[in-house]
């Protein structure tokens, strides 16, 4: 069967099972988009504002599903405006695959009407990418795009398909299978260094279970992760990105770990002389000042990327694998020993993570007159039942969604977490959405992050995504003020916001449903009330107090050991 290389690129898709493709159309993939036009039942197209937010909408549609996202952009300054979201996607490996058009292979070089060196500017923030050269390459490079993004350590793929190619015709056929003689990730951990990393469990007094985003992204390993923590019984912390690959109301976990994390996660990572990280890449968030991290602690570390393993912390049992696999062979290993770890020595460990416990790291004070962040994300979890998918921007709000909203499932904490993406957080929910057309997105914001993609209030109404907006508007880019009174002798040069918009006069422009709460007496009732409007986006405004803080604290360069508490 011949077909053009617009109309393989959309076999391509079926192919696939992508049923999801976000974008914004321009002369260089016009022949594509045709395609799509005529195949629109079988693959649905949505019409982003802005191509950052096509590749944050499929970033979110992966994030939530662990399916790869797909964005298509054309050539220019069309791929350049997706480099955010792809170095995004990099950063916290997210499968992605992101097609960029190109000008016609006999204009590359030639500083064309909207030419870039697209595989030149990707390079560094891509898993792979590739420049389709001849159509006769095209069906292959797709579904290793595919097989690359979604294997090993996923990531994104950016394929550059010149304009002609898409007019080029060539027979058709699509591999069931795709071999890479040099890309062969490992999935199944060593039997022996599962052995001493059980040895070394069994024998410690004080361990710890670290867990991060791995986890998520390898399905089913949530799963196995509670059934191996219940079995063995130690307390466990997650990253950031981890949240909720163990249940977060569940008496063995203590809370996230890192800058923002629970007094209780960090004085035990600090105190622990055994740290058993699953999934996680001990980033600069969590490990404060390298030096001082865990300085008791041997280091098991279980991980699909090995060039992870080391690379910031010294290990001393490297498990490579995938994370589901290595958690079933360890929870084999445990179940095959007639030894448990000593019952007195761990006794006396949760004893002490108990007593850390009092300190309630997470206090704060609701009084009748102005509205405290933490209140809002603590009445968004109850009025939700903890059942939403929560998508965040970066800041203050991020961190207090973090802490107060208790995940107890995977893929419903959407946030941008290695690059700290402001701009992030709408586009995201838009991708939850469309995955999950009968769930509650809602999306914690800033009044800074907000600002950066508010034109997909346009894109949600076209598609009519009742997207729940949840402002913590303290008319500052919070974060950057809360360094600036701690370290820059509150000189809050260029952090506050002082034209900010009437955000309920805005989403009413935008054709949608906004509220602006302005009394803590009024949260817990705007949050029921746009709930309930389940066909319908809400935009909330909630006014917070203005110089909060997100405590505890890890000041830079700091240990875990040296929190701000207050």
């Amino acid at each position: 069967m011949e077909l053009t290389g617009a109309e393989i690129f959309v076999e391509c898709l079926k192919a696939e099972g992508v049923d999801t493709i976000f974008g914004y159309p321009g002369g260089a993939v016009l022949y594509i988009y045709d395609a799509l036009y005529k195949e629109a039942e079988h693959v649905n197209h949505i019409l982003v504002r802005h191509e950052q937010a096509a590749v944050h909408a499929a970033e979110g549609y992966a994030k939530s599903t662990n399916k790869p996202g797909v964005a298509l952009v054309t050539s220019g300054p069309g791929a350049t405006n997706a480099v955010t979201g792809i170095a995004d996607a990099y950063m916290d490996s997210v499968p992605l695959v992101v097609f960029t058009g190109q000008v016609p292979r006999h204009l590359i070089g030639n500083d064309a009407f909207q030419e870039v060196d697209i595989v030149g500017i990707t390079r560094p923030c891509v898993k792979h990418n590739f420049l389709v050269t001849d159509v006769n390459d095209l069906a292959n490079t797709i579904k290793k795009a595919f097989y690359i993004a979604s294997t090993g350590r996923p990531g994104p793929v950016l394929v550059d398909i010149p304009k002609d190619i898409t007019t080029a015709k060539c027979e058709f056929s699509y591999p069931e299978t795709i071999h890479i003689r040099s890309y062969n990730p490992t999935v199944k951990g060593n039997k022996r260094q599962i052995r001493r990393a059980i040895d070394l469990m069994l024998e410690a007094k004080r361990p710890v279970l670290y867990t991060g985003g791995g986890v998520i992204l390898a399905n089913g390993a949530p799963a196995l992760l509670t059934e191996f923590t219940r079995e063995i019984g130690f307390p466990i912390t997650n990253t950031l990105m981890g949240l909720g690959a163990y249940p977060a109301t569940d008496k063995q976990f203590i809370g996230m770990l890192g800058m923002h994390g629970t007094y209780e996660a960090n004085t035990a990572m600090h105190e622990s002389d055994l740290i058993i990280a699953i999934g996680a890449r001990f980033d600069d968030r969590v490990t404060g000042k390298i030096e001082k991290f865990c300085p008791y602690a041997k280091v098991i570390h279980v991980d699909i990327d090995p060039a992870s393993i080391s690379k910031n912390i010294k290990v001393d049992v490297p498990i490579v694998g995938d994370v589901k696999h290595v958690l079933q062979d360890l929870l084999e290993e445990l179940r095959s020993r007639t030894e448990r770890p000593e019952p007195a020595a761990l006794k006396l460990w949760w004893d002490q993570i108990n007593e850390w416990r009092k300190t309630d790291c997470l206090k704060y004070e609701q009084d009748d007159q102005e509205i405290r962040a933490q209140y809002v994300i603590e009445k968004l979890w109850e009025v939700t039942g903890g059942e939403a998918y929560v998508c965040s921007d970066v800041g203050q709000h991020q961190m207090w969604a973090a802490q107060f909203y208790q995940f107890d499932k995977p893929n419903r904490w959407i946030n941008s977490g290695g690059l700290g993406t402001m701009g992030f957080g709408l586009p995201s929910a838009m991708g939850v959405q469309i995955a999950h057309p009968d769930a509650t997105v809602a999306c914690v914001t800033g009044d800074g992050s907000i600002q950066m993609n508010i034109q997909e209030l346009s894109t949600c109404m076209q598609y009519q995504l009742p997207i729940k907006i949840i402002t913590l508007n303290n008319g500052y880019l919070g974060m950057v003020r809360q360094w600036q009174e701690f370290f820059y002798e509150r000189r809050y040069a260029m952090s506050y916001m002082d034209a900010l918009p009437d955000f309920v006069k805005l989403a009413e422009a935008y054709g949608h449903v906004g509220m602006r709460i302005q009394k803590p007496s009024d949260v817990e009732g705007a949050l029921k009330e746009a709930m309930a409007m389940k066909n319908r986006l809400v935009f909330m405004d909630f006014i917070t107090k203005r110089e909060a803080n997100v405590y505890p604290m890890v000041p830079a360069n700091a240990g875990h050991n040296e929190m701000i508490l207050v």
